[in-house]
Protein backbone atom coordinates (compact mmCIF):
# COMPACT_ATOMS: atom_id res chain seq x y z
CA UNK A 1 0.00 0.00 0.00
CA UNK A 2 1.37 3.39 -0.98
CA UNK A 3 1.04 6.51 1.17
CA UNK A 4 0.16 8.49 -1.93
CA UNK A 5 -1.89 6.15 -4.14
CA UNK A 6 -4.31 4.41 -1.77
CA UNK A 7 -6.63 5.20 1.12
CA UNK A 8 -4.44 4.33 4.07
CA UNK A 9 -5.79 3.19 7.47
CA UNK A 10 -3.72 4.62 10.32
CA UNK A 11 -3.81 4.99 14.11
CA UNK A 12 -2.75 8.01 16.14
CA UNK A 13 -2.27 8.03 19.91
CA UNK A 14 -3.15 11.03 22.02
CA UNK A 15 -0.89 10.92 25.07
CA UNK A 16 -1.67 13.66 27.62
CA UNK A 17 0.29 14.98 30.57
CA UNK A 18 -1.50 17.77 32.45
CA UNK A 19 -2.63 20.14 29.66
CA UNK A 20 0.03 18.93 27.21
CA UNK A 21 0.05 16.30 24.48
CA UNK A 22 2.96 14.39 22.99
CA UNK A 23 3.47 15.34 19.34
CA UNK A 24 6.12 14.76 16.70
CA UNK A 25 7.63 17.80 15.01
CA UNK A 26 7.38 17.94 11.23
CA UNK A 27 8.20 20.22 8.33
CA UNK A 28 6.77 20.23 4.81
CA UNK A 29 9.56 21.43 2.51
CA UNK A 30 7.15 22.24 -0.34
CA UNK A 31 4.70 24.36 1.69
CA UNK A 32 7.38 25.62 4.08
CA UNK A 33 5.18 24.91 7.11
CA UNK A 34 6.22 23.59 10.52
CA UNK A 35 3.57 21.33 12.02
CA UNK A 36 2.97 18.71 14.71
CA UNK A 37 1.30 15.32 14.66
CA UNK A 38 0.45 12.74 17.31
CA UNK A 39 2.52 9.58 17.20
CA UNK A 40 1.26 6.57 15.29
CA UNK A 41 1.20 5.14 11.80
CA UNK A 42 -0.17 2.56 9.43
CA UNK A 43 -2.29 -0.42 10.37
CA UNK A 44 -0.83 -3.54 8.81
CA UNK A 45 -2.97 -6.13 6.99
CA UNK A 46 -4.72 -8.42 9.54
CA UNK A 47 -3.53 -6.25 12.46
CA UNK A 48 -6.06 -4.84 14.93
CA UNK A 49 -5.88 -1.06 15.35
CA UNK A 50 -5.40 -1.53 19.12
CA UNK A 51 -2.29 -3.61 18.44
CA UNK A 52 -1.08 -1.19 15.76
CA UNK A 53 -0.98 1.80 18.12
CA UNK A 54 1.01 -0.20 20.68
CA UNK A 55 3.43 -1.35 17.97
CA UNK A 56 3.86 2.13 16.54
CA UNK A 57 4.80 3.67 19.92
CA UNK A 58 7.24 0.81 20.55
CA UNK A 59 8.84 1.23 17.12
CA UNK A 60 8.94 5.03 17.18
CA UNK A 61 10.00 5.85 20.77
CA UNK A 62 10.65 2.40 22.28
CA UNK A 63 7.91 2.73 24.91
CA UNK A 64 5.23 0.22 25.90
CA UNK A 65 2.05 2.27 26.26
CA UNK A 66 -1.34 1.58 27.80
CA UNK A 67 -4.22 2.00 25.37
CA UNK A 68 -7.16 3.62 27.15
CA UNK A 69 -9.97 3.93 24.62
CA UNK A 70 -10.90 4.65 21.03
CA UNK A 71 -11.76 8.35 20.81
CA UNK A 72 -13.04 8.49 17.26
CA UNK A 73 -12.37 8.18 13.55
CA UNK A 74 -11.80 10.81 10.89
CA UNK A 75 -11.06 10.97 7.20
CA UNK A 76 -8.08 13.08 6.18
CA UNK A 77 -7.40 14.17 2.60
CA UNK A 78 -4.31 16.34 2.38
CA UNK A 79 -1.20 17.34 0.45
CA UNK A 80 2.27 16.64 1.82
CA UNK A 81 5.51 17.48 0.02
CA UNK A 82 3.39 18.35 -3.02
CA UNK A 83 1.68 14.93 -3.15
CA UNK A 84 -1.96 14.15 -2.44
CA UNK A 85 -2.74 11.59 0.28
CA UNK A 86 -5.86 10.07 1.85
CA UNK A 87 -6.09 8.48 5.32
CA UNK A 88 -8.74 6.99 7.57
CA UNK A 89 -7.50 7.71 11.10
CA UNK A 90 -8.47 5.96 14.34
CA UNK A 91 -7.61 8.12 17.37
CA UNK A 92 -6.81 6.41 20.66
CA UNK A 93 -6.26 7.84 24.11
CA UNK A 94 -2.98 6.35 25.35
CA UNK A 95 -0.84 6.60 28.49
CA UNK A 96 2.91 6.50 28.88
CA UNK A 97 4.02 4.85 32.13
CA UNK A 98 5.66 7.25 34.59
CA UNK A 99 8.92 5.30 34.48
CA UNK A 100 9.13 5.91 30.71
CA UNK A 101 8.17 9.59 30.82
CA UNK A 102 10.65 11.97 29.18
CA UNK A 103 10.42 15.66 28.27
CA UNK A 104 11.30 14.71 24.70
CA UNK A 105 11.82 11.56 22.67
CA UNK A 106 13.77 10.76 19.54
CA UNK A 107 11.31 9.32 17.01
CA UNK A 108 12.74 6.72 14.68
CA UNK A 109 10.80 5.97 11.50
CA UNK A 110 12.62 3.77 9.05
CA UNK A 111 15.85 5.70 8.34
CA UNK A 112 14.59 9.10 9.53
CA UNK A 113 14.72 10.63 12.98
CA UNK A 114 12.66 13.47 14.42
CA UNK A 115 11.71 14.84 17.81
CA UNK A 116 8.56 14.29 19.87
CA UNK A 117 7.81 16.84 22.57
CA UNK A 118 5.02 17.81 24.95
CA UNK A 119 3.14 20.92 23.83
CA UNK A 120 0.35 22.72 25.64
CA UNK A 121 -3.01 21.93 24.07
CA UNK A 122 -3.93 25.63 24.07
CA UNK A 123 -1.12 26.29 21.54
CA UNK A 124 -3.13 24.24 19.02
CA UNK A 125 -6.57 25.45 20.05
CA UNK A 126 -5.40 29.09 19.76
CA UNK A 127 -3.79 28.27 16.39
CA UNK A 128 -0.33 29.40 17.52
CA UNK A 129 0.94 26.01 16.36
CA UNK A 130 -0.38 23.74 13.58
CA UNK A 131 -1.48 20.19 14.36
CA UNK A 132 -2.32 17.71 11.59
CA UNK A 133 -4.78 16.44 10.93
CA UNK A 134 -6.74 19.47 12.07
CA UNK A 135 -9.51 17.14 13.31
CA UNK A 136 -7.16 16.12 16.17
CA UNK A 137 -8.30 19.21 18.09
CA UNK A 138 -11.79 17.76 18.64
CA UNK A 139 -10.25 14.85 20.61
CA UNK A 140 -8.13 17.02 22.91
Amino acid sequence: MSKFNDVRPIVLGIAKNDNKILVEEGFDFVSGKHYYRCLGGGIEFLEKSYDAIKREFKEEINVDISVNKLLGICENIFTYEGKNAHELILFYSVSIPKENYQDKYIVTEEKEKSLAIWIDIDEFKNKKKIIYPTQTIQYL
